[in-house]
């Protein structure tokens, strides 16, 4: 049974809420400090650190981490293709160290542009390599000696020599296979953009692949966009969520989503190769909110409650950042209440 409120209404019981940096190309690359000393002001129990085209993450994660007082961190996901189990673990110790926090790590695969273009490393064998990667980083967070002889990644004989730092070892995952090494390996499992619907089949056949490696279920967290305030976010804040869904709406298991969702249309002239200008076009604010927290405090809430209803144990907001709501501010403090 629901608790009900003092007012009688009654209440259920909602996910656990963490705080992920946006880094957003069209704000100011500094303002993600802000949004950080913010989250932690607020009380939120994790703050993710990830790394796009300013920062490194782990730099980043030093700099905001040393004036933390409540939150713990989360670096990552760290491209597996890109950094070996090595450098994640000493970095990760390094953060932990300098800072004073627990320090989480969060693996993944990235994308064809970073991995490939950007970083000129090949990007074949993706999902073998995330499963070889989180082998190897969980014996050194461990405190162990890294010793992985694997076809993509190779490690042996390293081990910390700082302290262990100290948090969870995640799994970013929307494959079966990348799902199947979360389950296996990894303490977390962290889905990203994904409606309430898509997250609980992905649970599901989570909760399948445990069954037949007869082991326990991670934590499950998911990443979603947040725009949020009393009488509804500015629709500029909605059209910069907007515009991260483009390079999503073509991509294997994302699109089927959207179909599902009631986005066909828009599905279709991604997979017969719009422009993305076109695209952004067709997005609609409802669109969005199907894999966000946007809109009304009681959208937020009842976002939330889908979520927790679906088996999701944590969401990571990805909160909005405009002129109208610099550093998210407006939408921390109102999750912050729920939470």
């Amino acid at each position: 049974m629901s608790p009900i409120s003092s007012s009688g209404i009654s209440k259920k019981r909602l996910p656990t809420v963490d705080i992920s940096l946006g880094l957003w190309q069209d704000r100011p690359p500094r303002e993600v400090t802000a949004t950080a000393r913010l989250a932690d002001k607020l009380g939120f129990g994790r703050v993710w650190v990830g790394e796009m085209a300013t920062y490194d993450a782990f730099a980043l994660a030093t700099s905001v981490g040393t004036g933390f007082e409540h939150s713990e961190l989360v670096v990552g996901p760290l491209a597996v293709t890109v950094r070996d189990p090595a450098m994640i673990a000493i970095g990760a110790a390094s953060v932990a160290d300098l800072t004073g926090r627990h320090v989480s790590i969060a693996l993944g695969t990235s994308s064809t542009v970073v991995v490939e273009k950007w970083h000129g490393r090949s990007r074949s064998g993706a999902a073998r390599a995330l499963a070889e990667s989180t082998r190897g980083v969980r014996a050194l967070m461990n405190g162990e000696r890294g010793e992985v002889a694997g076809t993509v990644v190779r490690t042996s004989g390293y081990r910390l020599r700082l302290q262990p730092p100290g948090g969870r070892l995640i799994v970013a995952a929307f494959g079966d296979k990348a799902l199947r090494a979360a389950v296996e390996l990894g303490d977390e499992l962290v889905l990203n953009l994904v409606s309430a619907e898509q997250a609980g089949r992905l649970i599901a056949r989570c909760k399948e692949i445990a069954a037949e490696l007869k082991t326990g279920m991670p934590v499950v967290s998911v990443w979603a966009p947040a725009a949020v305030a009393e009488h509804g976010p500015s629709q500029v804040s909605i059209d910069q969520l907007r515009r991260g869904l483009v390079p999503y709406l073509a991509a294997p298991g994302y699109s089927d989503m959207f179909v599902r969702a009631g986005f066909a249309d828009v599905i279709e002239a991604a997979r017969a190769g719009a422009a993305p200008r076109e695209l952004l076009s067709q997005v609609s604010d409802a669109m969005v909110a199907t894999v966000g927290i946007v809109g009304t405090a009681a959208d937020a809430r009842a976002q939330l409650e889908a979520y927790r209803a679906a088996g999701v144990d944590t969401v990571v907001a990805v909160p909005s950042s405009t002129d109208s709501d610099p550093a998210g501010q407006v939408t921390m403090e109102l999750l912050a209440e729920m939470a």
